[in-house]
């Protein structure tokens, strides 16, 4: 699954959740910016130069090149088991990617292709900011656009009339993305 979304908009939150609550294990993260990825302490076991391992069994790793790359390198590593066995992998976008090229590599590229299947596109978008970002940041409306369901984060801090008005436009621009709450 790809997870996309502009800056701030809580990618990296709504993976430490799921981490803390465990819900999906086992599985390989790959963070687009590894140097600024927010994995909290606690749930880190330990680390090399591109890998973090994490409690439960996941694993995190981040792009220092190409995706393809990665991901090839990251099967490779399970088959011969220098890492624990993975069944998914989350791909942390930058905010500021726009998508089709990430896409274009996990459909188009043959060996990838051969060992992944894509599951989903998960887009984050901040109920506080969203409105502004989306009328203002083409990468924004692209990572909504391509999106299977779309993430609205901080509900919880904006106004409801705000909100509203952001999941009108959400259902504009991509209709068939189911919009879930994350407080």
């Amino acid at each position: 699954s790809l997870i996309t979304g502009f800056l701030g908009s809580g990618k990296t939150t709504v993976i430490n959740g799921l981490l803390r609550h465990r819900t999906i294990e086992p599985t390989a993260i790959i963070v687009n910016e590894f140097g600024e990825i927010g994995i909290d302490h606690d749930l880190v076991e330990s680390s090399t130069d591109d890998t973090v391992m994490l409690r439960g069994g996941c694993l995190c790793c981040g792009v220092r090149g190409d995706l393809a790359e990665t991901l090839t390198d990251l099967f490779f590593r399970r088959e011969r088991a220098q890492i624990p066995a993975f069944t998914r992998v989350l791909i942390e976008s930058s905010g500021l990617a726009d998508p089709a090229p990430v896409l274009q590599t996990l459909i188009a590229e043959r060996a990838i292709a051969h060992r992944y299947r894509l599951e989903s596109v998960i887009a984050t978008v901040d109920a506080l900011n969203g409105t502004a970002t989306l009328a203002s940041r083409h990468e924004a409306v692209k990572q909504v656009s391509v999106s299977d369901r779309v993430v609205l984060t901080k509900t919880d801090l904006a106004p409801a009339r705000a909100e509203r008005s952001l999941r009108a436009r959400l259902g504009r621009l991509n209709p068939a993305a189911p919009v879930i709450t994350a407080v």
